[in-house]
């Protein structure tokens, strides 16, 4: 049983070893995203990928993340959230073995997409598993800021550690360093965490789960399926659009909806949807992109790309607290409207990277623009889920967080797709221009969307737009 105070306090050194282990498993969620995008050319190499391959490593992990959070909530719900975490993290480390061991396309996407899975239910238990664990708020308030610390190390460092693994032991290593801390987790969580489930919690929608999964995955098919004819690329959109819609409105009539569209019904709410949307765009694709765009343009190897992109995601460690301050000074409108001109500031300078030919511009002009685009999602990327919370009726708050991470990894699904299909070949750095001309302009539309739909002023917690 969890030793607790009179309080609901927990013991100094109980309390950091448990914050420490669900730290881990954000770690390692983040971590295979990040540093698997520098190893990109080296994969696309070993294993015979071409653009739209290696948009599907990540499309893959993404698209299952995204379907699986319907899943994991309610079943974590029934069968136990600690059950829920563990097995999630035991499919996540078979499906890391496999990813490393991976020798053909089918393989590795399907490594991924399993990856996807496992890290949507590590994710789902691992959140509910907090409040579990700390009762007392003030001591769970500190456990979730040290995961936010957390998750800026891995965003920060996963390009650095995999450039880095990648270029000395082979880009494998970057899923077989998982293991270990799988098998770490696997043994602390049930000594540290109790379990708890909720048999009247929510119920588990498979309709819902197979319309979202299916319009995804028809959206980033046809934005990728560059042998196909235009006619089926265009069938495979307006199908992706029919079961989308169908999915909403299935959601909006469902008593208990798995994931509420309400929670974006007001024109404040459907702009932060749209800036959601607009930061995976004009950042997190971006990223994806940058390595091999660095290798083209620059000639530089895996561990120096790594260490290179540090430029755009150390950002992440010292800014959100920045941007806290200036959320609560300038107000949402002014803070959002800034934030995401700088991302396409720096997006429109790596567009000029690509297209120079002088090599001392071309490095200022990326340097700088990984930097701005690296500021501007920082200041950004932190606070917007903490307008939406604000947004949301104070009932609604579960749900409105749910919502937004369906909607961060469905647009981080979609964004990687559509630049991909901007990008002609990977080899030339002039071919790069046109996915950052797209980053550029879908991050000035959320300038736009920021100064027109977002309230001036921040609201408190629970509070009406």
């Amino acid at each position: 049983m969890q030793p607790y105070a009179s309080d609901g306090t927990v013991g100094r050194g109980r309390s950091i070893l448990t914050t420490l282990a669900l730290g881990l498993s954000t770690f390692l969620i983040l971590f295979d995203v990040t540093a698997v995008v520098v190893a990109m050319p080296a994969i696309a190499t070993d294993v015979g990928l071409d653009i739209a391959g290696l948009a599907w490593v990540i499309d893959a992990y993404s698209l299952a993340f995204a379907a699986a959070l319907l899943a994991s909530g309610a079943l974590a719900d029934r069968f136990g959230r600690r059950r829920c975490m563990l097995v999630g993290n035991a499919v996540f480390l078979v499906a890391s073995v496999a990813c490393g061991m991976a020798w053909s396309e089918q393989m590795l996407l399907a490594a991924r997409a399993a990856q996807g899975i496992g890290a949507a239910f590590m994710a789902t238990g691992g959140t509910a598993l907090i409040a579990i664990a700390f009762p007392n708020v003030a001591q769970r308030t500190r456990a979730f800021g040290v995961l936010g610390v957390i998750s800026g190390i891995a965003m920060a460092a996963g390009p650095t550690l995999g450039g880095f693994l990648a270029s000395w032991f082979g880009w494998s290593w970057i899923f077989f360093a998982n293991v270990p801390f799988c098998l770490a987790l696997a043994v602390a969580v049930p000594r540290l965490v109790t379990e708890t489930n909720d048999q009247e919690g929510r119920r588990l929608d498979l309709v819902g789960i197979a319309l979202l999964t299916m319009s995804l995955g028809l959206a980033i098919d046809a934005l990728l399926r560059r042998d196909g004819s235009f006619a089926l690329r265009a069938t495979c959109l307006v199908a992706s659009m029919t079961l989308a819609f169908v999915f909403l409105r299935q959601q909006w009539r469902s008593p208990r909806p798995v994931l509420d569209p309400r929670v974006f019904a007001t024109l404040p709410m459907a702009g932060v949807a749209t800036l959601l949307t607009a930061i995976q765009f004009g950042y997190w694709a971006v990223l994806v992109y940058l390595p091999l765009f660095l290798s083209a343009a620059l000639h530089i190897s895996m561990d120096t790309a790594g260490i290179a992109l540090l430029a755009a995601t150390l950002p992440m460690l010292a800014v959100p607290l920045i941007g806290g301050r200036l959320a609560t000074y300038w107000g949402w409108r002014c803070l959002f409207a800034a934030a995401f001109g700088l991302v396409a500031i720096g997006d429109v300078s790596l567009v000029m990277a690509a297209l120079s030919d002088g090599p001392g511009i071309r490095l200022a002009a990326t340097i700088a623009g990984m930097a701005t685009i690296g500021v501007g999602a920082a200041l950004a990327n932190p606070q917007l889920s903490g307008v939406v919370l604000a947004l949301a009726p104070s009932t609604h708050a579960g749900m409105a967080s749910a919502v937004t991470f369906v909607v961060r990894q469905a647009g981080f699904a979609i964004s990687i797709a559509a630049l991909g299909l901007t990008l002609g070949a990977v080899n030339a750095a002039a071919a790069f221009a046109q996915p950052f001309a797209l980053a550029a302009c879908v991050a000035l539309l959320g300038m736009i969307v920021a100064l027109v739909l977002l309230p001036a002023k921040s609201l408190q917690h629970g509070a009406q737009a």
